[in-house]
């Protein structure tokens, strides 16, 4: 089901990390929450800690101090197996690279999600193919190798993969870096409109300071200390499909 709005869907709490060493990069955030539903857009030039920051929201690496909570439920600290299982039915992600098995059908690609949260296949398969039919990926389609899709089609399978579990977050590392400006439009509104469908918060993240303006909020890489602050200008680019 949907976040449900009585919990935020990330909180912080004395938010620290450094790696070894005594002159090593460390990041360090005030607390902050992120309510159900809400868009961070988080901007940094490379090398200032964008990818680190995911690691650490998303569970792959562990705090040094502090808590983070997703939906209510405490992420970190905890075990890397708690931490895996709640990464899986709590956390979507859209890759760069997108991560797509090539060689495994486009429906398999996006049921790969249940059986990481531990879910059956079959459980949900109907809601995969409302996905996939909502994105405008065809049902003659469903079958066919990722490999076989074009780069904007392989997108749309990673965004019905990233909201199979209906996740209180989405987290979208640079998913449009290699695209054109139109196509990079196109992708933002789709993924947005399918996260507020499903009552999704979403932090994506980007170099790019030209995407900011589909966002209501922001966080800069070299100003945490500012922590999450509203956006001047922003568009609501959002329409079309249906999801939850």
């Amino acid at each position: 089901m949907p976040a449900e709005p009585n919990f935020p869907a990330l909180e912080l709490k004395n938010f620290y990390f450094s790696y070894p060493g005594p002159d090593a990069f460390s990041l360090q955030l005030p607390d902050f929450q992120l309510a159900v539903g809400q868009h961070l857009f988080i901007r940094g030039v490379s090398g200032s800690g964008k990818t680190t920051l995911l690691n650490l929201l998303s569970g792959i690496h562990a705090i040094s101090r502090g808590e983070i909570s997703i939906h209510g439920q405490l992420f970190q600290p905890q075990t890397a197996a708690r931490r895996d299982l709640i990464r899986a039915r709590d956390i979507g992600v859209v890759f760069q690279q997108l991560n797509l098995i090539g060689y495994l059908s486009v429906l398999d690609n996006v049921l790969l999600a249940a059986e990481f949260a531990g879910h059956s296949s079959d459980s949900k398969r109907p809601r995969a193919q409302m996905l996939l039919s909502a994105l405008g990926l065809e049902e003659n389609l469903w079958q066919q190798q990722a490999v076989q899709l074009s780069v904007g089609q392989q997108q749309r399978v990673a965004i019905a993969r990233a909201l199979l579990n209906e996740p209180a977050l989405l987290i979208a590392d640079e998913p449009t870096s290699a695209l054109d400006a139109d196509n990079r439009d196109a992708f933002i509104r789709l993924m947005l409109n399918e996260a507020d469908r499903c009552g999704t918060t979403v932090l994506f993240v980007s170099h790019d300071t030209a995407l900011a303006h589909y966002f209501h909020w922001q966080l800069q890489m070299d100003a945490l200390a500012a922590g999450v602050r509203p956006l001047s200008q922003n568009i609501n680019g959002t329409e079309g499909a249906v999801c939850c």
